[in-house]
């Protein structure tokens, strides 16, 4: 498969440090929040997407926003970040990671976001930040125009960030790094990858065990290149990362969640501590927590197709003849070898089981509401060395 891109495009577009990479490894190359970044390889999505459940997937992330807030110590940064979003950010333990969602003063969801407290004491007052491609700039303008001070915003231009996911993924980056293995989900830490310092955290977005992989980015080829020669490894496009995370029923910024969502009506009050939920201090607090007590006016919901006909993004959902809801992402689910979707209904229509109807071109396609995720997550909840 060759490379071809407008000369225009590349005028207006970025790449990553492994766009080079990518081209020699034959991939199929598309626009994506900004940047040049492939979609898949020339095996293709679904062989992609199987790989990636059964053995190791590298995926190129360095799109992502990734910064740093640093204040005079954890509870002046923390205090200061927990004003913009409704996590516990106060009591989260050093080398720790938590998601949670940046808000607007109504309690809509500017973006997604990923938080990390540095495990190393000389790191306090120091939080890792990790925010979607397509809303870093507006992101990081919001985060800095309300900082007190004394706090500020620092993004890390200069790194790459990679994800290895995969059952077989822990055991193919131990064997370049083998403090891998020790991390439980949602871990984080400063690692040594063949000489290399990283940063290591055991996260990632497929419902898969996996790892996310912050390194310089000069530094980057030499490790992509490294995980590429183990067995269990093949690089993975943006195509299967999309049907990867429906499947594990995860959201997707811009599409299931946005200025309209709340974190209830999403599903993601989990991402609530109890400290927040009690003493609010957040944007559209006063909504949230009427939400959370009272329950919101919609709910997102899984949805399962009878046929083999996918509805996508926008497909009207209906039930007794009347429009109840939109589908908010759709698509070809491989693992279930069935169509899947996601999307908001009213909360007396949100109960597994519920048959519903989705619009796809004027005809009415049979959906069964399904309880998320639709494969279930194979995170690791305790290092491999406890298990």
């Amino acid at each position: 498969m060759t490379h071809a891109v407008d000369p225009l495009l590349t005028t207006l577009l970025h790449t990553t440090p492994l766009f080079s990479a990518h081209v020699a490894l034959g991939a199929r190359i598309v626009p994506f929040a900004g940047y040049e970044m492939p979609v898949q390889y020339a095996e293709g999505i679904l062989a992609e997407h199987h790989w990636t459940r059964a053995h190791a997937g590298l995926f190129d992330v360095s799109h992502m926003g990734q910064a740093v807030l640093a204040g005079a110590d954890h509870a002046a940064c923390a205090r200061a970040l927990e004003a913009l979003l409704p996590a516990d950010i106060v009591n989260l333990a050093p080398g720790r990671q938590r998601y949670s969602q940046l808000l607007d003063p109504s309690g809509g969801i500017l973006d997604d976001l990923m938080v990390t407290r540095p495990r190393d004491p000389a790191e306090n007052g120091r939080l890792l930040l990790v925010v979607n491609a397509a809303c870093k700039a507006a992101d990081f303008a919001h985060i800095a125009g309300h900082l007190p001070a004394g706090v500020t915003l620092t993004p890390l231009l200069d790194r790459a960030l990679i994800a290895l996911q995969g059952p077989q993924a822990a055991a193919a980056l131990a064997r370049h790094c083998p403090d891998a293995t020790g991390l439980a989900f949602m871990e984080a830490g400063p690692a040594v990858f063949d000489g290399l310092p990283i940063h290591l955290s055991r996260s990632g977005y497929t419902g898969e065990d996996g790892f996310e992989i912050s390194l310089a980015a000069s530094d980057a080829p030499q490790l992509w290149a490294a995980l590429l020669a183990e067995p269990e490894v093949k690089p993975i496009g943006l195509g299967a990362r999309d049907s990867l995370r429906l499947e594990a029923g995860l959201c997707l910024y811009g599409h299931d969640i946005d200025t309209t969502t709340s974190p209830v009506e999403a599903g993601l009050a989990w991402s609530i501590q109890a400290r927040r939920r009690t003493a609010g201090g957040f944007p559209g607090a006063a909504r949230i927590l009427k939400e959370l007590a009272d329950g919101p006016a919609r709910m997102r919901v899984g949805l399962r197709l009878d046929g083999r006909a996918p509805a996508r993004e926008g497909a009207e959902i209906v039930h007794g003849g009347r429009t109840v809801g939109a589908v908010t992402s759709g698509g070809f689910a491989p693992s279930l070898n069935a169509p899947i979707a996601m999307g908001y209904v009213p909360p007396a229509l949100a109960a597994p089981g519920t048959r519903l109807d989705l619009m796809v071109r004027g005809k009415a396609l049979a959906a069964t509401v399904t309880a998320l995720p639709f494969v279930p997550a194979r995170t690791a909840r305790k290092p491999a060395k406890e298990a």
